[in-house]
């Protein structure tokens, strides 16, 4: 009972290295912390805040974008914010509650975004392959289904990673030498028994990473294979630039995903894998939203639509005010 109720008070603090080591360049990474994380929340609030507000923009393909905007901006909240207080103070201290609370966060909004990138893949499947069909299948019934099941799966992962890691005992070494509490850096800490962890992380990652990269890809085979009986060249232009956008951000998540994971672990890798984690924790984030704003016309128009709609409301307001002054004189 004593060794229980001493490992576990040893669990209460880490340190959270992240880029402390580099005491010349704080200042530095603090600014590109900053910028990254901005960048991210702003876009993606944009993002959410035109799919709510425009009309034509209610359709499945942006309503998923919503959702995918949702989670990046909870797992960059989740993150960034303390790595950039470590960067600033030079503390490094984080409880355990709150690495469990960065795991569960993470983990969630990772999973949850492989489902809803491979829900917006069948989705340009059914409006490229079958699009007689498209609003009869697509309707709003099954849409809320394949979102709420995105998230349901992303929250069981985190809730089974987050108990899992709860229940390790933690001793003498309490320095985490990452940008956030990752799973396996956590693991690296423990002194107890995680062999049967491990095998739960390869079945699981099968599941919750294969899977849906799979149902990716068999999509885009159908849709690649469609897009190429098209006879004409403009046509086959149009119908890739409605899937292109989608396209690119399953190519920059998956990359920095399979690069991260597949790489192998060593004793020198470790501050390569911090400089991969920043750009898949914040990077990719601030990407998503440039890559739909950018590529995608009528992300472009809604923009353009509400900053018209603004531009009237304000002239509309100042010659009411130059009305109600000349009334008033």
């Amino acid at each position: 009972m004593s060794d229980i109720g001493h490992n576990r008070t040893l669990q209460r603090d880490f340190n959270l290295i992240a880029f402390s080591r580099y005491g010349d360049l704080q200042m530095v990474f603090f600014i590109g912390t900053l910028l990254l994380f901005l960048l991210a929340t702003l876009g993606n609030m944009t993002i959410s805040l035109l799919v709510c507000l425009v009309p034509h923009l209610h359709t499945p393909m942006y309503f998923f974008l919503c959702n995918l905007s949702v989670q990046d901006i909870l797992y960059v909240t989740s993150i960034l914010p303390k790595l950039m207080a470590i960067t600033a103070t030079y503390n490094t201290k984080i409880s355990f509650a709150g690495c469990i609370t960065q795991m569960f966060v993470f983990v969630c909004c990772v999973s949850t975004e492989f489902f809803l990138l491979a829900s917006m893949a069948y989705d340009r499947y059914v409006a490229i392959c079958i699009p007689l069909h498209y609003s009869f299948i697509m309707n709003k019934k099954l849409c809320t289904i394949m979102a709420s099941v995105s998230w349901l799966l992303g929250s069981l992962n985190s809730i089974m990673y987050s108990v899992l890691i709860s229940n390790l005992s933690f001793c003498n070494n309490k320095e985490i030498n990452h940008l956030f509490c990752d799973v396996k850096t956590m693991m690296s800490l423990s002194c107890s028994d995680f062999t049967n962890i491990r095998t739960i992380m390869t079945v699981e990652g099968a599941l919750w990473g294969y899977v849906p990269f799979l149902m990716i890809l068999i999509s885009y085979v159908y849709i690649i294979s469609t897009i190429l009986k098209i006879r004409t060249s403009a046509g086959r232009l149009k119908i890739f630039s409605s899937c292109s956008s989608h396209l690119t951000v399953v190519i920059i998540f998956c990359v920095t995903s399979i690069v991260l994971n597949m790489k192998p672990t060593s004793e020198h890798s470790q501050e390569q894998d911090k400089l991969l984690s920043m750009l898949y924790v914040a990077l990719v984030p601030m990407l998503n939203p440039l890559v739909y704003a950018l590529r995608n016309k009528e992300v472009l128009k809604a923009v353009k639509k509400i900053v018209h709609q603004m531009g009237v409301t304000h002239t509309k307001r100042d010659k009411d005010i130059v009305r109600n002054n000349i009334k008033n004189n």
